[in-house]
Parts: C-alpha cells; sequence; structure tokens
C-alpha cells in the first residue's frame, strides 16, 4: 500500500469507521479518537497491509481499540433489562432514532458490535466473524438473539411508528 491508497482510504472509510464507532461506544470524542488511532495504526502498518483489506484492517483495529478502552473505563456490561414499553414509544412526536439509539446502549458490547456491522453497516456473517474473532456460527446467534430482544423490547415496528 502507498500514500495515495492511504490517502484514498481516509476518503473511502473514515465515515463508516466513524458512524460505527460512535454508535458502539456513544462518544463523538471517543469515537474521533478511535478513528485517529486507527488510521495511526494503518500508517505504521503500510507495508504489510494490502489494498483490498484496508476496510477490514480499520474496522477490526476499531473494535479491539473500542473493547480495550470500555473495558478499562469498565463500561463493558452485561445486558440490563430494557424496560422500554411499545405504549410509551407510541406518542405523536416519536423519535425513531432515539428510540433505537435507547435500546442499542442497553446492549453489551459484542451484542451491540455485530447488530451495527450486520445491519448498519451490511457486513456478511464471515466479515464479522473476520472482524470480531467469532464463529460465523456464533455471530449468527448473536445477532438471532439481539433481534429478539429488540423486538421484544420495543414491540411491533408499527406501534413504535
Amino acid at each position: 500500500m502507498n500514500r495515495e491508497e492511504y490517502n484514498h482510504a481516509v476518503v473511502r472509510f473514515s465515515d463508516d469507521v466513524y458512524r460505527f464507532v460512535y454508535k458502539t461506544c456513544r462518544s463523538r470524542e471517543l469515537a474521533e479518537d478511535v478513528v485517529q488511532d486507527s488510521y495511526t495504526r494503518l500508517w505504521e502498518a503500510l507495508s504489510s497491509v494490502s489494498h483490498e483489506k484496508v476496510k477490514a484492517f480499520l474496522f477490526t483495529t476499531a473494535y479491539h481499540r473500542v473493547i480495550d478502552i470500555l473495558r478499562r473505563e469498565k463500561r463493558y456490561k452485561e445486558m440490563e433489562t430494557l424496560e422500554l414499553h411499545a405504549g410509551a414509544c407510541a406518542t405523536s412526536h416519536v423519535d425513531l432514532q432515539k428510540t433505537l439509539d435507547a435500546a442499542l446502549y442497553w446492549l453489551s458490547g459484542i451484542q451491540r458490535t455485530v447488530l451495527l456491522l450486520r445491519d448498519y453497516e451490511g457486513y456478511s456473517y464471515d466479515e464479522i466473524a473476520s472482524l470480531t474473532g467469532l464463529t460465523p456460527s456464533s455471530v449468527k446467534v448473536y445477532i438471532f438473539r439481539v433481534r429478539m430482544t429488540m423486538r421484544a423490547s420495543l414491540g411491533s415496528p408499527r406501534e413504535i411508528i
């Protein structure tokens, strides 16, 4: 990988990595730091990373960095009970994004990560497995369980909207 390809990677992937990290940690400052750190690590590994693997390298690096930070800050918790009722969400001015963000907040780090990578970023199960170090079967199980939890806590989409 050369300098021109690196600059292309910054333009192409920085928003995606930022969005993923922000949704995972819910802190703008932390997300900015993690994105910058990910690109710093890419720069340091410039000669060993091929142009085709840049996106995977960035997401993997960002994911591991966020997990390290969250563990260090003791914010990496088990899933707690989510007390959102569909009735409370079905007001005349529902902000769907806030409702979904609140539901995402209660998920554990790995649950939030696999859901965001699959549903927000569009990664395949195999790609998520390679990014997180899980098996593809584990990724499928996590995603299934997270979706069931979200459905149970939020209710049907018609009730939310």
